[in-house]
């Protein structure tokens, strides 16, 4: 690990100074992506800012449509919450399947969602559910947020602080994991509004990170059921290839995945 300078600000407006006045500074959430490329010498940051304990950032409020879960929360105090079960038990669900328990107690949704790893989980629910990535400057839509790989549309020195998820009339996720990373080799989650609009969004599957599966968007607007998607065919076009999977794997996987989510969704 190259020599860093390490801070653990105890507000938001603390960390943005910090980040400013270093020459290559990194926010540090949970972690668990960049403390692990920072030991194998991949990251060689001026000044680590650690952002996991700042009060304001932890913690999880219902609103008036939905839930607000801040963006140092762990994954497993999401995965525990009352308010979550309650409010979206497939988002609880989702957050208990991340990692291993070591993981889960590190790892926050700010973090996972500022890195946007490819094959990570959240990205998955917070397209599919709608909801809004809330920042120490402004809110952006779940839609303008994911940009590809590894990419985002925060600018330098821009904070998560809590992410908004509107309640749905249902909604379900079904992951198919790399068994030695725990990641999704393919993730599906799936929401139908009270409205019944339905957004579907697949995880480790695209080789643009996060992806919306409109084709079946389509067949679950006008039939909510895992047989409605039976004979729909989603594409291999832009889908990874790797040693874990071809293309036309990921793709079935898609289908699969998006079938089980919706049996849990009920």
């Amino acid at each position: 690990m190259y020599e860093t300078t390490y801070h653990r600000p105890s507000s938001v407006d603390e960390a943005v100074a910090l980040f400013g006045k270093g020459k290559e500074a990194k926010f540090l959430a949970g972690g668990q992506t960049l403390l692990p490329v920072m030991k194998q010498r991949l990251a060689a940051p001026s000044d680590v800012i650690d952002v996991a304990r700042i009060k304001e950032l932890i913690g999880i409020e219902p609103t008036g449509d939905g839930i607000m879960i801040k963006a140092a929360t762990t994954h497993y105090d999401v995965a525990t919450s009352g308010t979550v079960q309650k409010a979206i038990p497939a988002l609880a669900y989702l957050a208990s399947l991340i990692g291993d328990p070591a993981v889960r107690y590190r790892g926050t949704i700010g973090g996972s969602l500022a890195n946007n790893d490819p094959a990570a989980d959240y990205p998955a629910a917070v397209l599919a559910l709608g909801a809004t990535v809330k920042t120490n400057k402004r809110s952006i839509s779940a839609d303008d947020f994911f940009k590809g790989l590894f990419s985002t549309a925060l600018d330098d020195g821009e904070i998560i602080t809590a992410v908004s998820f509107p309640v749905q009339a249902k909604a379900g996720y079904s992951k198919f994991n790399n068994p030695a990373s725990r990641f999704a080799l393919t993730g599906v989650f799936v929401a139908r509004t009270p409205a019944g609009d339905v957004r579907v969004a697949a995880t480790g599957a695209s080789q643009n990170g996060v992806m919306r599966v409109p084709v079946i968007e389509a067949a679950l607007k006008a039939n909510w059921s895992a047989g409605a998607l039976d004979s729909i065919k989603v594409s291999d076009s832009g889908m990874l290839a790797d040693i874990h999977g071809s293309a036309a794997y990921r793709a079935n996987l898609v289908k699969v995945m998006a079938q089980r989510a919706v049996t849990a969704a009920g």
